[in-house]
C-alpha cells in the first residue's frame, strides 16, 4: 500500500496529502485504486496501473483519451443547459504529464472521480435498464462526428471474430487442459457449430454495409454510472478501449451484459437467460440517441450484434481457460471456464428467442 501511496503522490491533487489508497472496483484488466485526499479541494481521484500485457502501448490510450475529452467538452459547451453528464478527465502528474512510469516500468494514470454516483454489477430495474441504453447512446452520439482517423487502434484485433477464432485454434492444439472433460468437450462442440456464422459483422463491413466509427469498446453495465439521487445515468467510464470500430460491438456488448440478470459470474448456469423485456427497455433508451447517425444497415444488424458479442465473450473466456488464464483476472482455476459456459448458455437463450427478439427490434426501429 505504501508503494501505491507514493505513486499517488506523483499526481497533482496529492499536494493536499494522501489519506488512503484502496483497491476499487471489479475490473478484470487494470489495477484500480481510489485515492482519498486530505485538505481542501477534490476529495478523491482514481489511480490505475494499466495492464501492459493487454495494452502494449498504453501511451496511445492516453492520446485517445485526450482526443475524446477535447471533442466531447467542445460539443457539450455548444449545448444549452442540460442534465448532469460528465466523463472522467485526466489528472496530470506534478510535472504536468498525463501518466507516470515507475522504476519497474509500471504505467500509472489518474482520473477524476465522479462524485455522488456509482456503478452496479447488474441491472436493478427497468429504469436502470433505460438509463443504461441512454448512456451508451448519448456517448456514441457525442463521438459520432469525431474523425475516426484521429484515434489510435490501441487493441488491434479487438472484437474481430476471425482473429479470436484463430487464437482459439492455436491454443486448443497446445493446451494442457483435458480436452475430453465433459465441459471442455461441450465448449469445443459449441464453438464448432457456430464458427462459420461468427464473422457476420466483419463480413457486413467488408461488403460496405457497416462503417468504422469511434466506439467505446466495453459498455458493460458496471461501466455506467448512475446518480445517487436522481437515478439518471451521468457517465460512462472505462474509456481505455475507445478506438475505431463498429457501433454494433458496443450495443451488442451492452445488451448481452445487461440482459443477463444473473451476470457473468452466475453459478447456476442452467438458469442463465436473456431477458427480452430488458432488451426492449434498453433499446428504448438507446435508439432515440443514435437516430442522427444510424443507417438502415445499423438497425438491421442489431440482433446479430447481441448474438455475436455473447459468442465472442464466451469464446474469449474459453480460450483463456485453455491457455492457462493469461488474460482475464480470475479468482480460482476454472473461473474462466465457468464464465465461458455462462456466455454460451446466454447465447443459446438468445438463439431460442430469435424470432421474437427480431420482431421487437423491428417494431422499435419503425417508431
Amino acid at each position: 500500500m505504501n508503494d501505491v501511496v507514493s505513486i499517488a503522490a506523483r499526481f497533482q491533487p496529492a499536494t493536499q496529502g494522501i489519506a488512503s489508497a484502496e483497491p476499487y472496483g471489479s475490473g478484470n484488466i487494470n489495477d484500480t485504486f481510489l485515492v482519498q485526499l486530505g485538505g481542501e479541494g477534490p476529495a478523491e481521484f482514481i489511480l490505475q496501473r494499466i495492464n501492459q500485457r493487454v495494452f502494449t502501448r498504453p501511451h496511445l490510450i492516453m492520446a485517445n483519451l485526450r482526443v475524446v475529452m477535447r471533442h466531447v467538452t467542445a460539443k457539450a459547451a455548444a449545448l444549452p443547459g442540460d442534465a448532469r453528464w460528465q466523463l472522467p478527465s485526466i489528472v496530470p502528474t506534478l510535472d504536468g504529464e498525463d501518466y507516470y512510469v515507475d522504476e519497474e516500468g509500471g504505467f500509472w494514470r489518474a482520473l477524476t472521480f465522479i462524485e455522488a454516483a456509482r456503478t452496479y454489477p447488474k441491472i436493478n430495474d427497468s429504469r436502470h435498464a433505460a438509463e443504461a441504453g441512454y448512456a451508451l447512446g448519448r456517448f456514441q452520439e457525442q463521438i459520432s462526428d469525431l474523425d475516426v482517423a484521429l484515434l489510435h487502434d490501441t487493441l488491434p484485433g479487438f472484437h474481430i471474430m476471425p482473429t479470436y477464432l484463430c487464437r482459439y485454434d492455436n491454443v486448443l492444439h497446445t493446451s494442457a487442459v483435458d480436452l475430453n472433460a465433459p465441459e471442455i468437450r461441450y465448449g469445443i462442440d459449441f464453438v464448432a457449430a457456430r464458427r462459420a456464422w461468427a464473422p457476420v459483422l466483419q463480413n457486413a463491413c467488408k461488403a460496405g454495409m457497416l462503417a468504422e466509427r469511434p466506439m467505446h469498446g466495453d459498455p458493460k453495465i458496471d461501466n455506467i454510472m448512475i446518480d445517487d439521487v436522481s437515478g439518471r445515468a451521468v457517465s460512462i467510464i472505462d474509456l481505455d478501449t475507445v478506438k475505431p470500430g463498429l457501433v454494433q460491438y458496443d450495443i451488442g456488448d451492452c445488451l448481452r451484459s445487461c440482459c443477463n440478470p444473473l451476470g457473468e459470474d452466475a453459478e447456476a448456469i442452467d438458469q442463465v437467460t436473456f431477458e427480452p423485456d430488458l432488451c426492449e427497455t434498453i433499446l428504448k433508451g438507446y435508439l432515440p440517441q443514435v437516430r442522427t447517425f444510424y443507417t438502415a444497415h445499423d438497425y438491421a444488424l442489431l440482433f446479430d450484434s447481441v448474438r455475436v458479442l455473447a459468442f465472442e465473450m464466451g469464446l474469449r473466456f474459453f480460450t483463456d481457460h485453455l491457455a492457462g488464464d493469461v488474460y482475464f483476472k480470475v479468482r480460482y482455476r476454472g473461473h474462466n471456464l465457468m464464465r465461458a459456459l455462462v456466455q454460451f448458455r446466454l447465447m443459446e437463450s438468445i438463439e431460442a428467442q430469435e424470432p421474437a427478439i427480431r420482431r421487437m427490434i423491428a417494431s422499435l426501429c419503425e417508431v
